[in-house]
């Protein structure tokens, strides 16, 4: 195994666990940020573990209750790497002051396009979706006066998951970073755990869910803080419910926040190969569930969507790469 910083194969650099697992590569958003995030407040925020591809059903899973969904749609997902974080406020405060995601400096066209994939690159007439500078745009991400995690000065939320966030901005955002918006396929394999289709990311076939795995909704309460209601705290620190990991080391793939995909709402093919449906529709699929959703939300098949153009506090992002 290779030491901490040592560089891989591939111009990364080598995590706490090696090269073949969680290669940190040098990404935007984390060039100048302290390691901070995690369970031990000392890891990269921008580590970004493997998902060795393979093939499964895409919203089933294994519990075999009413919410398992049906094997009826498999899809084949090649090796790639997916952020183990959330998007934190810390990292998006960096793309924000550096001028990115407005009408000023939005993505080049082209940009993201992902090989194989039609459409699933920046398209230049999406630039009129962004927020005309800077200012507009900090007012945009501040949507939620109780919930919003952005602070246009750092004020303590700097590690938890950055919301309010629409689907151009999110696509802005991981371009901008080096990567690109998953796949909804990629997003529900890695989630799911391949074909081991769990219920939950941490799951085995079973339908398990407490506080120590996920910030979510029960009963009256927001659990995430283990405080009675809800509250900003309820959006917890990106990696701090270790218990709630997911088989390629994700964490926070159920609750805290929805996550958006690169695809439009559509039904499912029969079958596919590293497909996303990038036909252009009304609605774009986030999944994962949120910190004010219950348990069902937060299950590995439930498919999400709305608008694009939607901001809310429980959306945010979680960003993949190419190996």
């Amino acid at each position: 195994m290779m030491d901490p910083g040592e560089q891989c194969d591939d111009g990364n650099t080598a995590g706490g666990d090696g090269c073949s697992a969680t290669c940190v590569a040098e990404h935007a958003s984390c060039v100048k940020l302290a390691a901070t995030c995690g369970s031990s407040g000392a890891d990269n925020c921008c580590r970004s573990p493997r998902v060795t591809g393979g093939t499964y059903y895409r919203s089933y899973d294994r519990a075999k209750d009413a919410d398992s969904g049906t094997p009826s749609s498999p899809a084949t997902v090649s090796d790639f790497r997916l952020d183990k974080y959330e998007v934190t406020v810390g990292r998006f405060r960096v793309f924000v002051t550096t001028g990115q995601g407005t009408q000023l400096s939005p993505p080049t066209g082209g940009a993201g396009a992902r090989a194989g994939i039609a459409a699933s690159a920046w398209d230049e007439s999406w630039k009129g979706s962004l927020a005309s500078d800077t200012g507009a745009l900090k007012a945009a991400i501040k949507c939620d006066p109780m919930y919003q995690t952005w602070t246009d000065d750092p004020e303590g939320n700097e590690n938890r998951p950055m919301n309010c966030l629409s689907w151009f901005e999110a696509m802005a955002f991981c371009v901008w970073d080096g990567g690109f918006l998953p796949t909804e396929a990629e997003w529900n394999y890695a989630a799911t755990g391949g074909d081991q289709q769990l219920a939950y990311p941490w799951s085995n076939a079973t339908n398990s869910l407490d506080p120590m795995h996920a910030s979510y909704y029960e009963g009256s309460d927001c659990v995430g803080d283990g405080m009675t209601g809800c509250a900003v705290t309820d959006l917890v620190p990106v990696g701090t419910k270790p218990a709630g990991d997911g088989l390629w080391l994700q964490s926070d793939l159920a609750g805290n926040v929805w996550e958006w995909t690169l695809d439009w709402q559509a039904p499912y093919s029969l079958s596919c190969n590293n497909c996303a449906n990038t036909a252009a529709a009304e609605y774009r699929i986030f999944r994962g569930g949120g910190f004010a959703y219950g348990a069902t939300y937060l299950r590995t098949g439930y498919r999400g969507y709305t608008t694009p153009t939607y901001r809310n506090s429980f959306i945010g992002v979680r960003c993949a790469r190419t190996l």
